[in-house]
């Protein structure tokens, strides 16, 4: 799309489906893998089919601390008429008996095991007092996981159990897809590291993108501030095209300083510019030489937001990761949430626990067992610049296009947006 910032606001606004459709419609995996030692393949995707290379037990296996033996010498035994047994220490034998631990290696011979309550060893013999059938109480070879079963396929996130059970059949690293590489990209002149003067802004966009970047999977940069400057702003972007992603932080409005979506467009193109979402509808998304440009806008919960909505998805897509969703927890809404009809809006809020602030829920007298357990409030800050009522939430509420705001009462989904993925 032809770019020209001079224009006056956005006479048009994408939907947020459809900008993030044209986004990951840009982008593709990079199909870059690394094998890497377990401990560090946690959270990462993997990157072909694992199957197990050993059956889990190796051996069959003791189900129940008792008597190894053969089912057969069993036959018929009962309180009153015990089978006697011989008692071993390494093989079963005819009419033997060899004293066993849960867990333990079933001796050679052995077909089945008697619990220990209903065997008694006296001398050199046991008696036994219930018959078994072969198998009973053994936990055969490959009773957790056969030899050659497929555990994992791709784009399975690993998670610490799956760890554990690699390690199990004797696997001590895993080949998974490399981290999509992320430049984040902080721009502005009224920008400072720290001690600002009147007029200046200490720098937080771009280290919250960076991190939150990081832990959705990616290994992100956090570059150092770019002012306000076409050429400073392309030459930051041309330096990181060998990244996977390029992300900017402010600046990407249609006022005289709100350069980058000019900026990307003379370097590739813009796809999208302005969307229908709030806070944060002046978010732009671009590609140069085949690299997403993900143009963030300036206000930190105006960031935040779309930073979930569209640069979240993108690292998945790129590195191979599921599409999962964010997680959620019903809640029912203690105040109403206005909104605007065809924008999609995120209402900050805080969870507590249900009828415990002099709501519904402390005079009812036979509460709903079917209602959530929690309540979410809406926070008082609703500007896009005040960061504080994002890092004060809990999570957030979509009220979707085709709504004009939901009223108090009723059950919601909220996002926990900054909970560990």
């Amino acid at each position: 799309m032809s770019h020209d910032r001079t224009r006056s606001g956005f006479k048009q606004r994408t939907r947020v489906a459809d900008a993030r459709e044209r986004l990951l419609a840009a982008a593709a995996p990079h199909g870059r893998t690394q094998t890497v030692p377990l401990p560090s393949a946690d959270g990462r995707a993997v990157a072909d089919t694992v199957a197990s290379p050993t059956p889990v037990p190796g051996y069959d296996r003791a189900a129940m601390d008792g008597y190894a033996v053969r089912a057969r010498d069993t036959f018929g035994a009962s309180s009153r008429s015990p089978a006697v047994l011989v008692a071993g220490t390494d093989e079963v034998g005819p009419d033997g008996a060899v004293r066993v631990h849960t867990g333990s290696e079933l001796p050679p011979g052995a077909d089945a095991v008697v619990k220990v309550e209903r065997a008694d060893e006296v001398g050199d013999e046991v008696e036994v007092f219930d018959a078994v059938a072969e198998g009973e109480n053994v936990g055969p070879t490959g009773e957790d996981v056969a030899e050659g079963q497929t555990l994992y396929e791709p784009p399975h996130r690993l998670r610490p159990s799956d760890l554990g059970l690699l390690k199990s059949v004797g696997m001590d690293a895993v080949g998974v897809a490399e981290r999509p590489r992320v430049s984040v990209i902080p721009t502005g002149e009224e920008l400072v590291e720290s001690d600002p003067d009147p007029g200046e802004v200490i720098e937080t966009n771009g280290l919250t993108v960076s991190r939150l970047a990081q832990r959705w999977g990616a290994d992100a940069t956090y570059r150092d501030i770019v002012t306000d400057d076409e050429t400073a702003l392309r030459g930051a972007v041309e330096r990181d095209l060998d990244h996977d992603v390029v992300v900017t932080t402010g600046g990407s409005s249609v006022g005289e300083r709100d350069l980058i979506p000019e900026v990307v467009d003379g370097l590739g193109e813009v796809l999208v510019h302005g969307v229908a979402l709030k806070p944060g509808h002046p978010v732009a998304l671009g590609v140069v030489e085949g690299t997403p440009v993900v143009m963030l806008p300036g206000y930190p919960v105006a960031c935040i937001v779309n930073a979930v909505q569209f640069l979240r998805p993108l690292i998945r897509e790129i590195g191979s990761l599921p599409h999962d969703p964010h997680p959620t927890r019903r809640a029912t809404l203690t105040r109403k949430v206005s909104s605007e009809p065809g924008v999609r809006t995120f209402a900050r809020v805080r969870l507590s626990d249900a009828g415990g602030d002099g709501t519904a829920g402390d005079t009812a007298e036979y509460p709903d067992p079917d209602a959530p357990a929690q309540e979410a409030t809406p926070t008082r800050a609703s500007g896009s610049g005040v960061l504080s009522s994002v890092a004060l939430a809990d999570g957030w509420v979509v009220v979707p296009e085709s709504r004009e705001g939901l009223d108090a009462g009723e059950v919601v989904d909220v996002e926990l947006w900054e909970v560990g993925e």
